[in-house]
């Protein structure tokens, strides 16, 4: 055996069970056995970079193993849930209906754009947008509504059967943040 593989398996020996509690205590047992492998396996990596005594750089390793496993995890839940939402209701009616709402944008003067997607999906307060575009907050909020009302008007023309029925149903979902008072 190598001086390396001497070190490391006196290192494991000495380390592995108060390791293996540590991870138990943060995340439990069905994630131990699996924690301690890797913590271990970037150890035998990073040998050189281990300084004695181990246990403290071991236990931060696993700490920073554990903190990357609940990161994949929290990505794997948003990524089923985006999936979920994907799969419920008719995807190609919600892709119709984002077409249309976006044709209505599209048709609306290049001003009545910039004001309403500043706001809407750049996430820019009603101030913010009014320095962006050189004007004061008031008339922003002028201009803003304005522009919603000819959106509104684009998105009838756009989806009149639902025009007639009391509003323009399919918008809602697609442009919430469009008619929402952004103050």
């Amino acid at each position: 055996m190598t001086d390396d593989s001497h070190r490391f398996t006196g290192m494991y020996d000495e380390c592995r069970q108060r390791v293996w509690a540590y991870v138990v205590s943060r995340a439990g047992r069905q994630v131990a056995d699996e924690v301690v492998s890797e913590t271990f396996a970037i150890a035998w990596r990073r040998l050189d970079d281990v300084p004695e005594p181990a246990l403290p750089w071991l236990l931060g390793v696993a700490r920073n193993v554990l903190r990357d496993n609940v990161r994949a995890e929290v990505r794997r839940e948003a990524m089923a849930a985006e999936l979920r939402a994907w799969t419920e209701g008719d995807v190609a009616e919600q892709v119709t209906e984002r077409m249309g709402v976006l044709r209505a944008l599209a048709s609306l003067q290049e001003d009545d754009r910039e004001i309403l997607i500043l706001v809407a999906w750049h996430g820019l307060s009603p101030k913010e947008a009014a320095r962006v575009i050189g004007c004061s907050s008031a008339a922003y909020r002028v201009r803003l509504h304005r522009a919603r009302k000819r959106l509104k008007q684009a998105m009838e023309t756009e989806f009149p059967a639902q025009a007639g029925r009391g509003g323009v149903s399919p918008s809602r979902s697609h442009v919430r943040n469009l008619s929402e008072e952004w103050s």
